[in-house]
C-alpha cells in the first residue's frame, strides 16, 4: 500500500507568512492607536501665590506620570482662586485664608480642601541688625505708629513698610490676626505675591515685608517673634508643635464635589508623595 504525503508549496508557505505578519501589524498599530486616542484631560488652577509653588510642583509631578492629563497653574490672589471658582473659569481656586462669609454666600456650592498648613514670617534685609520684634511692634510698624528702626534697636533710618495688595489671602490673615482689623499705613507698598515682597526685602536694606514660611532663603532674614519674653523662630517644626504664633492653613476650593482630573490630582495632592512636596516646599504637610 502506497502511502502519499501532502506537501505545502513554497509560494503557500510564503502566503501564509505574509498573512501572520500583516494580522501581528495590525493588531500591534491598534494597541498603539487606542493609546494615542486617549482622551485628554486639562483643568485650570488659579490663586494665591503662597500655595502657587506646592500647586505648580504637584502638577508637574502628576503629569510627569500621567502624559495626558494637563493641569494649568496661576497666581493672582487667593480673592481671585475664589472668585474663579465660583464663577466657572477655573475648576481649583488656591486660597492662603478661610473663605469669607460674603463669598461662601455669593458661592454656596464651594468645598473646601485644606492641603498644608503655613506660617508667615516677617522678613528684613540680612544687612539690618535688628533680629526680634514682639507682635506688638509689628503691628505699630504697620500703623506708623513706629516709623524708625532706632526706636526698635537698630539703625537711625526710616522704616520702608511692605505689605501685600487686596487681593491676597496672606494679607487678610494678616490684617485680622496682627493688626486685629486696624488699618494698614497708608505709605506702605502694596504688592502683589509673596516673591515680590521678598525681592524687595532683598534690594531694600530699611524694609520690612511678610511672606509664607516657604519663601524664607539667604537673600532676606526673618524676623523672631518675641512672645511674653519667648523668643520664637518661624520654622515648620515651630508651626507644627504650635508655638509660632502668624500660622495658617493653605486651601483649595472647588465647585462642588471633585470629579475627575480634579480629584485625581486633588488626591495626589493628599498622597504621601504629594505631603512629601508640601514638605520640600517649606510648608507643614497635614498628613
Amino acid at each position: 500500500m502506497t502511502t502519499s504525503v501532502s506537501r505545502r508549496s513554497p509560494l503557500a508557505f510564503f502566503v501564509g507568512v505574509a498573512i501572520l505578519l500583516l494580522a501581528a501589524t495590525a493588531f500591534v498599530s491598534g494597541c498603539v492607536g487606542s493609546e494615542t486616542t486617549a482622551e485628554p484631560r486639562t483643568i485650570s488652577v488659579t490663586g494665591s501665590t503662597t500655595v502657587l509653588p506646592i500647586a505648580q510642583l504637584a502638577a508637574d509631578t502628576y503629569m510627569d506620570k500621567n502624559k495626558y492629563d494637563e493641569i494649568l497653574v496661576s497666581g493672582g490672589g487667593s480673592s481671585v482662586g475664589i472668585k474663579a471658582v465660583g464663577e466657572g473659569t477655573a475648576d481649583v481656586g488656591m486660597a492662603s485664608r478661610d473663605i469669607k462669609t460674603s463669598e461662601k454666600e455669593q458661592y454656596p456650592t464651594l468645598v473646601e480642601h485644606i492641603i498644608a498648613v503655613d506660617g508667615i514670617a516677617l522678613i528684613v534685609n540680612p544687612a539690618n541688625p535688628v533680629t526680634s520684634l514682639t507682635l506688638d511692634q509689628i503691628k505699630a510698624i504697620y500703623k506708623s505708629e513706629i516709623t524708625n528702626w532706632k526706636d526698635l534697636g537698630g539703625n537711625d533710618r526710616i522704616i520702608v513698610v511692605v505689605g501685600r495688595d487686596s487681593a491676597s489671602g496672606t494679607r487678610e490673615f494678616f490684617y485680622e490676626e496682627v493688626m486685629k482689623k486696624e488699618e494698614f499705613t497708608r505709605t506702605q507698598q502694596e504688592l502683589n505675591s509673596n516673591g515680590a515682597v521678598k525681592q524687595t526685602i532683598a534690594q531694600t536694606p530699611d524694609a520690612i515685608g511678610y511672606v509664607g514660611l516657604g519663601y524664607i532663603d539667604t537673600t532676606v532674614k526673618a524676623i523672631t517673634i518675641n512672645k511674653d519674653g519667648t523668643m520664637i523662630v518661624p520654622t515648620i517644626d515651630n508651626v507644627k508643635n504650635k508655638t509660632y504664633p502668624i500660622a495658617r492653613s493653605l486651601h483649595m476650593y472647588t465647585n462642588g464635589p471633585e470629579t475627575g482630573l480634579v480629584k485625581d490630582y486633588l488626591d495626589f495632592l493628599m498622597s504621601a508623595e504629594g505631603q512629601r512636596i508640601v514638605s520640600e516646599e517649606g510648608f507643614v504637610p497635614i498628613r
